[in-house]
């Protein structure tokens, strides 16, 4: 896997770049902007781009998008100190492979190799936030393919509450509530608890 890293604060390039290749990952290029993200990625070409948002110049979306807008197949990863609503939002929206705070250093390289195999990956805290920023009222029609218990446990689960609340929330059994959720993962395509609720959030 060949990755560039960009990051205006070239200490956090350089520890980014130690933890990555420790992790048996090549850093292929490094760059401190956003325009240096879209010069490296047209001329290396890299598996994962790991990119900061806030950066001079050009921000990390900004640059994000448009990488994207030439090559819709590009993964990108955000590293950042930030987790405001308005940032995981576009992140989301425009294609983003995954979201993550620079402080999760254990999370960078099993998320890159998780990237690499085609997975979307946010921080825990990212997905904690995902239910805040829902406008639970709109829900109805969103899901025109699930029961309308079915959109209630998606609900539930992209709150983050487990089996058993959600059983009880509901009066349901905790194998019902496995059940559905069963259903709701072959029938929406994902893979866990962790994607229905992103799943949830880009569809609401």
């Amino acid at each position: 896997m060949r990755i560039i890293i960009v990051d205006d604060d070239k200490l956090v390039c350089s520890a980014l770049k130690t933890i990555v290749e420790a992790g048996g990952i090549e850093v292929a290029g490094v760059g401190n902007s956003g325009l240096d993200a879209i010069s490296l990625y047209k001329k290396i070409h890299p598996d994962i781009i790991l990119m900061d948002i806030r950066m001079k110049e050009l921000n990390g979306l900004e640059a994000a998008k448009t990488i994207l807008d030439s090559d819709n197949e590009a993964k990108i990863l955000f590293l950042t100190t930030f987790a405001d609503d308005e940032y995981i939002v576009k992140a989301l929206k425009m294609g983003a492979k995954g979201y993550l705070l620079k402080q999760d250093f254990d999370s960078i390289v099993p998320a890159l190799t998780s990237v690499s195999l085609g997975q979307r990956i946010f921080g825990d805290e990212i997905v904690s936030k995902i239910p805040l920023m829902m406008n639970r009222d709109s829900t109805s029609g969103c899901f025109p393919e699930l029961s309308q218990r079915e959109q209630s446990i998606l609900t539930l689960v992209a709150e983050g509450l487990s089996n058993k609340e959600i059983s009880a929330r509901l009066f349901l059994s905790e194998g019902t509530v496995r059940n559905y959720i069963s259903t709701l993962l072959e029938k929406l395509g994902v893979r866990d608890r962790t994607q229905l609720a992103i799943y949830y959030y880009k569809h609401i």
